[in-house]
């Protein structure tokens, strides 16, 4: 491999891993605060609320989120709603991480012991009392490992923004084979500024897995 074509394409890199980084951070903040929201929403089975979330969760995850990709950028203007490409790929991500956020959230709420539960509800505490003196402060601990790799598992799928022609890390090594036939070489940094951008995702999720004594994060995405 030659060093020499990995360093002059640097600067194109970092410009699409800020990209891939903002849009990718945002993605995924707005799907840990939509998930958490809607894990509560079902785990206390809001009426209406619950058959409608089940369903997008379903379908959120059960569709390639290129697909949805699409639908966005180019289905939407059909209808007369076109939105700019980055904003397509941050909704996008959004719309598939909350469905796995919420997830995520809910199966560790459900796993606070229920007799603690049944004991708030013969003290006559209110749901939000439930939830915040006894499902929160034990159900968030455990959902570190679960939510930590649902982050990991999103920041890879970034990848398919170039799908749409935003101008991300895939996109710019795409851009640079195209031009210069250098595969090995841009694949290489490729590669390696995704695990810059993961890297530092591990390191926190295991020193907060530490902290709350849940042991070592394991990666199933």
């Amino acid at each position: 491999m030659d060093l020499e074509v990995m360093r002059a394409s640097l600067p194109m890199f970092l410009e699409g891993f800020y990209t891939t980084l903002t849009l990718g951070g945002l993605g995924i903040l707005i799907a840990i605060g939509l998930g958490f929201l809607s894990a509560v929403a079902l785990y206390f089975k809001v009426p209406v609320l619950t058959p409608i979330l089940k369903g997008y969760t379903e379908f959120a995850r059960n569709t390639p989120l290129l697909i949805q990709l699409f639908f966005l950028y180019y289905g939407l203007p059909k209808i007369g709603l076109t939105l700019d490409k980055n904003v397509v790929a941050i909704i996008g991500l959004a719309f598939l991480g909350t469905a796995y956020m919420s997830e995520a959230f809910r199966s560790s709420f459900a796993n606070v012991p229920q007799g603690q539960v049944e004991a708030g509800r013969a003290l006559g505490f209110s749901r939000w009392q439930i939830a915040r003196e006894i499902i929160f402060p034990q159900g968030l601990p455990l959902s570190i490992s679960s939510v930590g790799a649902n982050v990991i598992f999103l920041l890879k799928e970034t990848s398919v923004f170039s799908g749409i022609a935003v101008l991300d890390l895939t996109n710019t090594a795409r851009t640079l084979i195209g031009l210069y036939y250098r595969t090995y070489e841009y694949l290489f940094v490729l590669g390696i500024f995704y695990i810059l951008m993961i890297l530092p995702v591990i390191i926190v999720l295991n020193i907060l897995e530490r902290r709350w004594g849940l042991g070592r994060l394991k990666v199933n995405n």
